[in-house]
């Protein structure tokens, strides 16, 4: 018996070879899956089906697609995890270094963040009742110390929650009050926002409770202090060195 391959044999098995890489690239497969359920290599499915365009269309292209995705939401999801946790580092050092306010930095700090985010008296429309609006409990609770720091209570001031029709203005406002330490009796009635079903709005939900509105009556003369105090500050000399810890270069 002869030891010399059978020629025919494996002309006959690489034609039912290709016949199987042209049904799988008409499939959707790729070169590289061709190759590796058909056991040949890629240069060898390349050349026999890679004449054949790649049907986008097809079920396996959209597993692959669909298997890509995933790949792609794991690598990103590790990487938000690492940058999350970065920034969670870089926040708590920077409230490590503010540490205790003198009642000095308070008094600063409260009279620009007013400045930034209070009503304005203007010639034409004179009004010295100090109105901080703001949604964001710890500017909120920062506007407060520095109205108790001039010698004001908190449990004077009058406090206002304005919301969206569609929210519970009464939950909102108890919430409001809790984070204050003060009486929700403190609170007048909310005012609300007309809701517009067509706006796609992203503050839903229970963590929603609108913005708060703090006013200190009788507060002329404090207003006019905050203002003459801003002036100062954009007039005063050059600030001190940088904090540790702080890379604006990135």
């Amino acid at each position: 018996m002869s030891d010399r391959p059978d020629a025919n044999g494996d002309r006959g098995r690489r034609a039912e070879l290709k016949v199987a890489a042209d049904r799988l690239r008409e499939e959707g497969c790729t070169v590289g899956e061709i190759a590796d359920r058909l056991g040949v290599a890629k240069s060898t499915a390349y050349r026999w089906v890679g004449h054949i365009p790649l049907d986008a269309s097809s079920d396996s292209a959209a597993q692959r697609r669909q298997a890509a995705g995933a790949r792609r939401a794991l690598r990103w999801a590790g990487k938000r995890t690492l940058r999350e946790a970065a920034e969670c580092e870089a926040r708590r050092r920077a409230a490590d270094w503010v540490g205790a306010l003198a009642s000095r930095e308070l008094l600063l700090v409260g009279a620009v963040l007013y400045m930034c985010e209070g009503t304005k008296s203007k010639p034409a429309n004179p009004r010295y009742d100090l109105t901080f609006t703001n949604s964001d409990i710890r500017l909120v609770e920062l506007f407060v110390r520095f109205v108790e720091t001039t010698g004001r209570s908190r449990h004077e001031l009058r406090y206002r929650v304005a919301i969206h029709e569609n929210a519970d203005a009464e939950a909102a406002g108890r919430w409001w009050a809790a984070e204050l330490g003060v009486d929700v009796g403190c609170f007048q009635r909310p005012t609300l926002k007309r809701h517009h079903p067509r706006t796609t709005r992203t503050n839903v939900g229970a963590d929603y409770r609108g913005c708060l509105v703090v006013r200190v009556p009788r507060s002329r003369d404090l207003y006019l202090w905050m203002t003459g105090v801003v002036e100062g500050m954009a007039a005063a000399s050059a600030p001190d060195p940088r904090p540790p810890e702080v890379d604006d270069t990135r």
